[in-house]
């Protein structure tokens, strides 16, 4: 029998009527003959919800507390299916991380799973049950409970179907697939058949909501499929998967934008050796990611400007450990900016075309839009700029690469 991980997220189990839905397409699966795991996310609404809840208590509640609180969420929503399925003829068990022995390390709130013990799930197949797994959450070793950050649902069902060696992962949402940018924004956009790797994983990094980005990294480190499908139509679907010739054809894939952005600048830092590891090892220290990063040297060469970007989450965090820092470092002045975004093209066929930057850099100074900055990896161009300009950014730049038509790219333009 082969065996299939499917996840379902807030949207698809958002009530009753739609519990029942989710539970037919798992019957459906099951009837087939497959075994199935199931990973839920907690319904719409419900982490945010409890996350108020401690908030309207506790100015700054504990990380482990906080996960003791909101993992409760996928409980509830476990529960509720595996009673559904049972009530349908078609066995199954709901499951909690303990339950699994989900291992993860003991970073609260952001925790990394580390290890799965796939021998109780072995033993729900062979006992012809559906295992309906509670998402997001983990264990350490000192038992208590772990989250895994938003979207970290995808990341559960990611390393299931790796541990069990599954066909594939099938991610249920309220979209039918990848797009070549936000249809929300963009009537133009276009779904994607296929996505490889690496260019799912750099528009998941760069603002795109399918799916979480560490969902991808797991997915590629084990090669597990993620087939991205809606729960509400059996139409469509992207199948994220290794490269092959065909996707390096289009030189951009997609265009992503990101508003969760914010800059830091300080002016005048002193230029000497130290200075960068002192400011980026007191932020990693408390786990806070920096993205892009400049930095200028005076024409003298005794100091210079840096500025660098961090999510608008540990913006505030982030402003006040600098600000700490630099009553030893001496800079002339500690700047936040929180009204910027960044725009990025994303595509695999960028490492064998020139020019594609310029093209970009063209086309948004064309419409009166200013870059802050820029950085750049073989296969993505990202540029910071003023927030009320990204809409009309993601546009010209979708305009730009043809992405309506399949195999477009601006090639010959």
């Amino acid at each position: 029998m082969g065996i299939v991980v499917q996840k379902y997220g807030g949207t698809s189990v958002a009530n009753l009527d739609k519990i029942k839905n989710v539970a037919q397409k798992v019957a459906h699966r099951y009837r087939q003959g497959e075994n199935v795991a199931v990973v839920l996310s907690a319904m719409a609404g419900e982490t945010d919800r409890l996350i108020n809840l401690a908030h309207d208590l506790s100015h700054t509640p504990r990380p482990r507390e906080m996960d003791v609180l909101v993992s409760t969420g996928e409980q509830v929503s476990v529960a509720l299916l595996a009673m559904t399925l049972n009530d349908m003829g078609v066995p199954a068990r709901s499951l909690l991380a303990h339950q699994i022995a989900i291992k993860t390390d003991t970073s609260h709130t952001k925790a990394r799973i580390l290890n799965i013990d796939a021998d109780v799930l072995k033993k729900i197949f062979a006992d012809r049950e559906v295992a309906v797994v509670a998402g997001f959450q983990g264990i350490t070793d000192d038992m208590d409970i772990t989250t895994l950050g938003r979207g970290g649902s995808d990341t559960s069902a990611v390393a299931l179907a790796a541990v069990l060696k599954a066909d594939v992962c099938e991610i249920y949402t309220d979209v039918d697939g990848v797009y070549t940018s936000d249809p929300n924004i963009c009537i133009k956009a276009r779904r994607l058949d296929k996505i490889s790797y690496d260019e799912m994983l750099e528009m998941a990094s760069l603002g795109a909501k399918v799916l979480q980005t560490r969902s991808v990294e797991f997915a590629k480190k084990h090669n597990v499929p993620i087939l991205v499908k809606s729960t509400f139509t059996d139409d469509g679907g992207t199948l994220v998967t290794k490269e092959d010739s065909d996707m390096e054809k289009e030189v951009v894939s997609g265009i992503t934008y990101d508003k969760n952005e914010a800059k830091i600048t300080l002016l005048g830092v002193p230029d000497k050796p130290g200075v960068a590891a002192t400011l980026f090892s007191a932020l990693s220290d408390k786990n806070i990611n920096v993205d892009m990063i400049i930095q200028n040297i005076s024409t003298d060469g005794t100091s210079a400007d840096m500025s660098f970007t961090v999510t608008m989450t540990d913006f505030e965090k982030a402003l006040s450990i600098i600000g700490e820092i630099n009553k030893t470092l001496g800079a002339r002045d500690v700047l936040g900016d929180t009204s910027i975004a960044k725009i990025s093209i994303v595509g695999a066929g960028m490492r064998s075309h020139a020019g594609v930057a310029a093209k970009m850099f063209a086309a948004l100074s064309s419409v009166g839009i200013n870059i802050m900055m820029i950085s750049t990896s073989e296969i993505k161009i990202s540029c910071v700029v003023d927030e009320k300009f990204i809409e009309l950014g993601v546009r010209v730049l979708h305009d730009l690469f043809e992405l309506e038509k399949p195999g477009g790219n601006f090639g010959e333009n």
